[in-house]
Parts: structure tokens; sequence; C-alpha cells
């Protein structure tokens, strides 16, 4: 019954968006969802399980070498998400075996690999130096392909023509961190970077036809609700595949971490239920053609410095996201125009 309702309110938005009803309504497994998951495209595509591997190939980024900035973004510990078997003091072609390792007794399903060049900045090099990273992980048995995390102010001529021209023979998808559509956020958390300048990035990337991501942190310092909700207007115009999307968390050893210990009248945090009804109505406004890819976050308890949904896992999120989706009889895209 909640289907043949939702297909009716859908009509109208169906003849304004080609996405087709499968697409978004049935995974890959055969369950019927109300967003378009990333995960269940993946497998429709290449018809097995992949499995991100993440690397720490030793990158920085220009915010902390001086080239732009020091520091870093304030709101950045690269070891509250980095897998123990990450570092770069090991080969990448090690921190992928163990990867396999590490995830083998979780995803007993991955048949293949995908290489995530996940800490910094892993565009922020020279070309050689990126080729010989690259070409490393992509020559370990079972990978497939590379996702490669970084900043819109990190991409070049010479590395979009590059990562194109890897795109023709595997799967490469380009993650870029957006973190906030408002420039007073992104000066005040020391990105070093404009709105404007990621707009710039993902139409380079688009334009040579290389898959892109974007990474947006819901909850930033003294952003309101209602410009949060905006921002799924804002980057649904961007020429993006995916999207993440994660809560914003005070991490140990970060000046936000000082700055909430400081002025924590500055920082207005989520509870569960109103984490989960901001995501519903955010995916709401989002253009449904944007993959999702992740929609909650997590980082161990020895990493957290302020309020956060500790007794709960990101899957047990999803499931509690999906099912608010289900109570309200509604989905991605709803609103979107």
């Amino acid at each position: 019954m909640i289907l043949k309702n939702i297909k009716g309110n859908m009509q109208n938005n169906i003849r304004q968006h080609p996405l087709e009803l499968a697409e978004l309504w049935i995974g890959s497994s055969g369950q019927r969802r109300r967003f378009n998951a990333y995960s269940d495209y993946l497998k429709s595509v290449y018809g097995y399980r992949i499995q991100k591997l993440s690397i720490d190939a030793g990158f920085t980024c220009p915010n902390r070498d001086g080239t732009c900035g020091r520091g870093g973004c304030t709101f950045c510990n690269n070891d509250a998400f980095n897998p123990s078997y990450c570092t770069p003091q090991k080969t990448i072609r090690l921190q992928l075996e163990e990867g396999k390792i590490f995830h083998a007794w979780r995803y007993r399903k991955a048949a293949r690999y995908v290489a995530y060049f996940q800490a910094y900045s892993n565009t922020y090099a020279p070309l050689l130096e990126l080729k010989k990273r690259y070409e490393e992980a992509l020559q370990v048995e079972g990978v497939v392909g590379l996702t490669i995390g970084t900043r819109p102010d990190c991409l070049n001529e010479e590395n979009l023509d590059y990562l194109a021209e890897l795109s023709q023979t595997y799967f490469v998808h380009l993650e870029i961190g957006i973190e906030s559509c408002y420039d007073r956020t992104l000066q005040r958390v020391n990105r070093g970077h404009d709105y404007a300048c990621t707009e710039r990035a993902f139409e380079a990337a688009f334009k040579r036809g290389i898959k892109t991501g974007g990474h947006l942190i819901l909850g930033m310092p003294q952003e309101s609700r209602e410009e949060q909700l905006a921002e799924a207007t804002i980057i649904s115009s961007l020429p993006m595949q995916t999207l993440k999307l994660h809560q914003l968390q005070i991490i140990t050893d970060t000046h936000m971490a000082q700055e909430y210990k400081n002025t924590p009248s500055d920082f207005s945090f989520y509870t569960l239920e109103e984490y989960i009804d901001l995501v519903v109505d955010f995916l709401e406004k989002l253009s449904p053609n944007i993959k999702i890819d992740r929609l909650t976050g997590e980082v161990p308890p020895r990493f957290q410095a302020g309020p956060c949904f500790k007794e709960w896992r990101t899957d047990q999120i999803l499931g509690f996201i999906e099912k608010r989706l289900e109570q309200r009889n509604t989905y991605q895209g709803r609103y979107y125009s």
C-alpha cells in the first residue's frame, strides 16, 4: 500500500526526472529503498560486491604545509578514521593486502576491491608521484579501481587529464571535500578556498568524464538548520554522481575541539532523533540522480571530544533513517526541482 501511494505521488516528478523507479526503489538485493543507494548501483553494474580498502599514502594538504594555511581544517584528525592497518610507513601494496584481511571477517562476499586513497589530499603531489602511487595500487590482485579523496583546490589540468585517461581502463572515482557551501564556514574551519572553487573542480572533472562524489558535513558551527537544508538544493546543481553526508563530530587533538571547549555556545548538536529527521528532510530536497554513499559517520570512542551518537553504529543509524523515510511515506527527491 505504501509503494502504491508513493508511485501515485511520484507521477509528476517522474515526468521531470529521468531516473527510473526501479533504479531508485529497488536495490541489487531486490529490496525496495527510498533513496538512491551507491552500494546497490555498484553491485548492479559490476554484478558483485566491491569493498573499499583505505590507504594512507603519505600526502599532506595545502592548508597544512603553508601553501594556503597552516594547521589543516579545524575539524580534521585523520587518525580518527584511519583503520589500524593504514600508515604511510607501509607500502601501498602492504596496506591493501592487510586491508583485505582486516575486512574479510565482515565482508565475506566482497569479490573485488577499490583502493581508497583517503587520508589528506590525494592529488596534492607532482603528477609523476601520483602515477607511481596509483599504479602501485592498481597492480594489487583484486583491485579494480581507485577512489581518491581530495580537495577542490588540489585538482589541476595535468592531474585531471591523467585521471580521465586512467578512467578509460579502470574504475576511477574522485571524492571531493565540499564540507560546506558557505564561504564564512569554509573560512572559519580553515579550508583555504571558497565554494566557487568547489564548483570549478566539479565542472572540470565532469568535462573530462571523471566520476565524482562530494563530502558534506551537517551541523557546522553557527549554520542554521534551514541553511543546512538549503545545501541540498545548492549541491544538486553540481555535476556529481555520489554524496557522503555525516554529522559534525568534535575530534580530539583538533583546533575545533579547543574551540568547543572555549566557546561551546557556538556549537549546536543534534540528538539522534533530530539528525534522522534532518537527513530525511535533506534527502527530500536532493536530486534523485545523486547516489548516496553515506548518511552518517562514527569515530572510535577515544577520539570523541563532544556529543555524538555513541551507542549506535552507522549501519544502525542508516536503518533508523530508512525506517523514518517509510514512516513519513517519503523519498529522495520528493521536493527537488
